[in-house]
């Protein structure tokens, strides 16, 4: 017998977003890893709050909400608040139950600000990368250091020369600029809405953006981050954040560091040796200076 087409709302609905979740479901591992950090940072979360007023929005949530964005990689705030609005399984990793309003975008973004600012997204990701320590899920002996550009939220017409010069016609907020022909660096010029970005580029051939270094110490037992930092890119951050992630590694035995051939300078192996780096690998295939053996 063919069913009919027809949709009766509801007045009551007796599921809870948590009975529409799989079982086997990947995030609800994640969310008992979460749940357990979030309760060791409780102490920190009150500190930041005065004691009357009106309630924010629970910092938990907050935290739970911007992983799901990395993880499902969700470009905007925006689009984040509309996807917990009618995605159960959102709702039920953040905490909010099916008839709970999602919150404004603006306030958000707001509220993440104030964590951010406080540093308890870094203190969230260490406690993290404790927690696999103590499972014995990371090694603290065998590590790899990466980095790339991070794009920079700034137009390549704010790259301006350092002298002021008399703006040119037209909008103020969109000028109209001619770069042909213009010889522009680091040295001269800078950024007028981000001037902590530097012009840089991937490699040869590609295109010059305003961006930034971004760095991360991977440990090679299963392949886990144990460290991040943002440098600016001026040609040496990568060898620069990689020297400053290992010095901040627990413990006093020996480590091994591996790399690409942009990690393979006399400098920076000289500072590995200098330090607690026993053994390292950099692939540099292509020259015959290598500063150091595959």
């Amino acid at each position: 017998m063919r069913g009919a087409d027809e949709q009766q709302s509801q007045i009551f609905s007796y599921l809870s977003p948590e009975a529409r979740v799989r079982k086997d479901h990947p995030l609800r591992a994640i969310r008992i890893m979460v749940d357990e950090v979030l309760a060791q940072m409780s102490g920190s979360f009150g500190a930041m709050y005065a004691a009357v007023g009106r309630p924010s929005i629970a910092p938990e949530k907050l935290l739970r909400a911007q992983l799901l964005q990395m993880l499902y990689s969700v470009r905007s705030e925006r689009l984040l608040m509309e996807e917990m609005d009618y995605n159960l399984l959102f709702r039920w990793f953040v905490g909010l139950n099916a008839d709970d309003e999602v919150w404004d975008a603006t306030t958000f973004t707001k509220n993440r600000d104030r964590l951010l600012e406080a540093d308890v997204a870094k203190q969230f990701l260490a406690q993290v990368v404790a927690q696999a320590g103590a499972k014995g899920l990371t090694s603290d002996e065998h590590f790899t250091v990466d980095g790339t550009l991070l794009e920079a939220w700034a137009s390549v017409k704010s790259f301006q020369p350092k002298e002021k010069k008399t703006p040119p016609p037209g909008d103020p907020g969109n000028p109209t600029v001619n770069f042909h022909g213009e010889k522009r660096s680091n040295d001269t010029h800078e950024s007028k809405t981000d001037p902590e970005s530097q012009l840089a580029r991937k490699g040869p051939g590609k295109e010059a953006k305003l961006s930034y270094s971004g760095n991360l110490l991977v440990e090679n037992g299963n392949g886990l981050i144990v460290d991040a930092e943002v440098f600016q890119a001026n040609g040496t951050a990568e060898r620069d954040a990689a020297l400053v992630m290992m010095e901040k590694l627990s413990g006093t035995k020996a480590v091994t560091v591996g790399g690409d051939k942009g990690f393979d300078t006399r400098g920076f192996v000289a500072e590995c040796r200098a330090g607690r780096v026993c053994g390292k690998q950099f692939t540099n295939r292509r020259s015959r200076r290598r500063s150091c053996r595959e």
